[in-house]
């Protein structure tokens, strides 16, 4: 049912915004009224013409290079996402629990694998999984999380409540991104209130990179191993490069010589200690069990010590959906502990009994494919057309294996510039976990992202999504509204 509001405060632009209560609205209550967190920002625009701070945002993004490769300029829209601090608070505590139980799931499944052999995850995924890399059992330091950077996708469903959507353990992107982003919007927006700084992310991701290094020692030569220019996330490769004062480099610049990897640069080469690794190829082994390419060139270093690899190979197991469908599982086998956050409930398709009740209420869920990413290859059954349905139940029920469902949660909105006017568009969070051996953090908020069509669900910058700021805030009184 949709119904129109006027805010509180009313500016140009800002009428008969759309209220649809079938799902959650992250600024406005079911009543019309702005939620608390969000008193501050609509007071911001109510002094500015829309389309005016939009084209502004839109033209300091550009001037940032904020991109997704070549010719791929980045959507920001200027209405900031509010979360107030008292949800923030326990948000990032069940962000930072999840975190340590994935990391502890990886060092596990290239160590004892003592969680197959309990049943509370099947081999199965073990046995299936793209992302399971063998080369590296017994290589990886227990004392070093695998992946030093986790970027969790969060949807907030109709009734308020944040639950994981994926989990990205292999190689998350974003996190620059947040940073630039931020520095399109707040200036342009004036705002009263400040939001949390962004700032400590990468001195928090600088001091992992160098806490992973073999040797242990204190000034450890680290490098970002990139696909270049043409990569979708160039922009970030360089802009973390720089603020980290480390170089970026891709692959046909490095070598290895007696178990050590050294960057070749002008006329020198430079030995590598440890590597934060943003490729789009990151298989050691091929099919067959020799080495690929990229396992030929980093594989001596790697089994001799020499050098450790931050994001590392083999981490892909904890991308793969059907982890995902055991992610809860996790926290309580390795921590002891009840999970602060909820994943969406998620459907093991390999197995018979879980796919007959799939089956029955297919009508209800989204179908996945485990290796997926960037919303390709993913159905939203309610949404699909007759040919869509009865092309994934065929490839469904020739390889159930290689897919999960889960339910549908209908994606909480957002006001966003469209026009002249602000109008909901589905979001999601993407917020950003580094893990060192001497404990985690969080950004203060991250990246969320939205879709630019209305009712669109699938929010992914491949699929055409655009990005906001999203600030942690202070609230005085009264929550969420």
């Amino acid at each position: 049912m949709a119904t129109t509001l006027n805010p509180a405060r009313p500016f140009p632009g800002a009428g008969k915004y759309p209220l649809d209560t079938g799902h959650y609205d992250e600024a406005f209550a079911p009543t019309g009224v702005p939620r608390t967190p969000y008193a501050d920002v609509f007071d911001a625009l109510a002094r500015q013409d829309l389309v005016v701070l939009r084209e502004r945002v839109r033209s300091d993004a550009a001037s940032l290079g904020l991109s997704f490769g070549p010719g791929q300029a980045m959507v920001v829209d200027p209405v900031p996402r509010v979360i107030d601090a008292e949800e923030w608070e326990p948000l990032e505590a069940g962000l930072l629990q999840r975190a340590k139980a994935l990391n502890a799931f990886l060092a596990d499944t290239y160590g004892g694998q003592r969680i197959f052999d309990a049943g509370v995850v099947p081999r199965r995924l073990l046995e299936t999984s793209l992302g399971y890399e063998p080369r590296m059992q017994g290589l990886l330091d227990p004392a070093v999380p695998a992946a030093t950077v986790a970027g969790l996708d969060l949807i907030r469903d109709e009734g308020g409540e944040l639950l994981v959507l994926e989990d990205n353990l292999r190689m998350p992107s974003g996190s620059s991104y947040s940073l630039g982003v931020r520095e399109a919007v707040e200036p342009a927006l004036e705002a009263e209130v400040q939001p949390r700084k962004l700032e400590g992310y990468v001195e928090m991701l600088g001091a992992a990179i160098r806490a992973a290094a073999p040797d242990g020692g204190s000034d450890p030569a680290a490098a970002i191993v990139s696909d270049g220019p043409e990569s979708g996330a160039w922009y970030e490769h360089r802009r973390l490069g720089r603020e980290l004062d480390v170089p970026v480099v891709t692959m046909n610049q490095l070598e290895v010589n007696k178990g050590r990897l050294y960057y070749r640069h002008s006329r020198e080469r430079t030995q590598i200690d440890v590597i934060y690794r943003r490729l789009d190829e990151d298989r050691l082994s091929a099919a067959d069990g020799s080495l690929t390419g990229l396992g030929e060139l980093l594989m001596p270093a790697l089994e001799s010590g020499r050098l450790c690899c931050v994001n590392a190979f083999g981490t892909g197991i904890a991308d793969d959906k059907l982890a995902h469908a055991y992610a809860e599982r996790m926290v309580r086998f390795y921590l002891g502990e009840e999970p602060l956050l909820r994943s969406v409930p998620s459907f093991d398709l390999s197995d018979e009994m879980v796919r007959k009740e799939a089956m029955e209420r297919l009508d209800e869920l989204v179908l996945k494919p485990r290796d997926g990413f960037g919303g390709h290859g993913v159905t939203i059954m309610s949404r699909a057309t007759s040919a869509q349905r009865r092309r994934a139940i065929g490839v469904l029920r020739r390889g159930p294996e290689h897919f999960i469902a889960q339910d549908t949660v209908q994606l909480s909105s957002h006001p966003t510039v469209c026009g002249g006017r602000l109008r909901p568009r589905r979001v999601d969070l993407r917020p950003f976990i580094v893990s060192a051996p001497a404990g985690a953090g969080a950004m203060p908020g991250g990246l969320t992202r939205y879709a630019r069509g209305a009712g669109e669900m699938i929010v992914n910058s491949s699929r055409g999504g655009g990005c906001k700021d999203t600030w942690v805030l202070e609230v005085r009184s009264g929550g969420r509204g």
